[in-house]
């Protein structure tokens, strides 16, 4: 695994864990009421700008990832969405306010360990 391949899986990662972000973002300033249809909802959710923002970022960081694909193993690509795991615990630390809590800390170091036995194999390989 080259490290350009590397950067673009991370970069991929990074691009998806923005939009979660920007989704929770979108969808936390939606008032819905019980009033509303489920078609309503899901339109008035769909049409928040944040949410429509994510999924632009999740369609450019798909193509991005396709490029990935096309140069590695599906098995030795798709463990580095993990990352996308710790990008969104400190993202949505940083944007959202939510608490960092031990355990989710002691998850985040897990994820990052087991990335790290992955890497090391791919290298070596």
């Amino acid at each position: 695994m080259t490290v350009w391949l590397l950067l673009l899986m991370t970069f991929s990662v990074g691009l998806s864990a923005i939009a979660q972000t920007l989704f929770k973002m979108g969808v936390s300033q939606v008032v819905l009421t019980p009033e509303m249809s489920l078609v309503t909802k899901a339109a008035s959710m769909l049409l928040s700008p944040y949410v429509m923002g994510g999924l632009s970022l999740y369609a450019l960081g798909t193509i991005f990832w396709l490029f990935a694909l096309k140069a590695l193993d599906l098995s030795a690509a798709y463990p580095f969405v993990a990352l996308s795991f710790i990008f969104v615990t400190f993202s949505s630390f940083a944007v959202l306010g939510e608490p960092l809590s031990a355990s989710r800390l002691l998850g985040t170091a897990l994820v990052i360990a087991g990335l790290v036995v992955v890497f090391v194999g791919e290298i070596r390989s």
